[in-house]
């Protein structure tokens, strides 16, 4: 590997900027249903080596040349703001593209000088700062503010971010609730038809996240039972129930009708066993139609001597 294209030597005082460029490996297909776009929040990274990607994008990594000059942690840029001014901007938060199965972030990168070898079994600095009596490879001085840009962090691996969770919760095989109705068959005016479901409203899924084992746990949260006539829909937060405790009625006209339930369903999550937090955001499924006729009752007169 060419130390040159390391950012520390590139230059001493300030990294050189970064833009927003994939690299034809970083490129390749992540052989997975889908890629999706992820996030490391806003803590800070550290790594032992920055360099120069082609097309120009940064590219973080735990594997550096022997007795490299630089340590570096690569933090939001919220985290900086706050830290200098004590506070965030709107202008903080910014996305970059992303190519398929990577990480990238906008990130502001700041280098450590180390302490190498130098000349006799001395020690020394890549810009001559004191080392003083630190031993090769420890850090000395201040951190050294580089230029906000869009880093590539994969080799990194961060934990799986709420919005990278999201993601996968949108994509998971969740249940499809049948809609029941009372009477069985065919209604009758003036009876309310009676709507709830049996299904399982809860459902727990396990994913392997980049190595993170996530457990998603979901939970039907709002239920829309669409009549199939003009009055539309019904909107509740519980499934409903069979007769006599029943909680969802609705009353028909003579005629065919096609009704069926959308579900929204919200998740929390773990990773590797952590304390549980929100997925942010929600997801709906539809559950198979079901139709039946409503039937006008007459009254007829009937001999009971008959």
């Amino acid at each position: 590997m060419n130390v040159m294209r390391a950012f520390g030597l590139l230059a001493p005082v300030s990294l050189i900027a970064l833009v927003s460029a994939a690299s034809p490996a970083a490129a390749a297909d992540c052989g997975a249903r889908f890629c999706p776009d992820v996030t490391t929040g806003e803590g800070n990274l550290t790594a032992t080596y920055l360099e120069q990607a082609p097309g120009g994008s940064g590219l973080a990594s735990n594997n550096a040349p022997i007795h490299h000059p630089y340590t570096y942690r690569l933090s939001h840029p919220c985290v900086i703001d706050d830290r200098e001014n004590g506070g965030c901007r709107p202008s903080d938060f910014r996305e970059c593209p992303a190519p398929p199965g990577r990480v990238v972030e906008d990130l502001v990168p700041e280098q450590r000088r180390l302490v190498i070898p130098g000349p006799d079994n001395t020690t020394t600095t890549i810009d001559g700062y004191p080392p003083r009596d630190a031993p090769v490879g420890a850090p000395v001085g201040e951190w050294i503010v580089g230029e906000r840009g869009c880093i590539d962090i994969t080799a990194l691996n961060p934990p799986p971010s709420p919005a990278e969770v999201f993601r996968y919760f949108e994509t998971l095989p969740l249940p499809e609730l049948t809609t029941r109705h009372q009477p069985p068959g065919d209604g009758l005016t003036g009876l309310p038809v009676i709507f709830y479901t049996d299904s399982l409203t809860t459902q727990t899924f396990t994913v392997d996240i980049r190595g993170f084992q996530v457990v998603i746990q979901a939970t039907a949260e709002q239920f829309t039972w669409h009549t199939g006539d003009p009055t539309g829909q019904i909107t509740t937060t519980d499934p409903g129930r069979p007769y006599p405790d029943q909680t969802i009625e609705h009353d028909y006209r003579t005629g065919t009708y096609t009704a069926s339930l959308t579900v929204t369903w919200s998740a929390t999550f773990t990773v590797n066993g952590s304390t549980p937090a929100d997925v942010p955001g929600t997801t709906t499924t539809d559950g198979p139609p079901v139709t039946f006729d409503v039937r006008q009752a007459r009254i007829v007169l009937t001999n009971p001597y008959d």
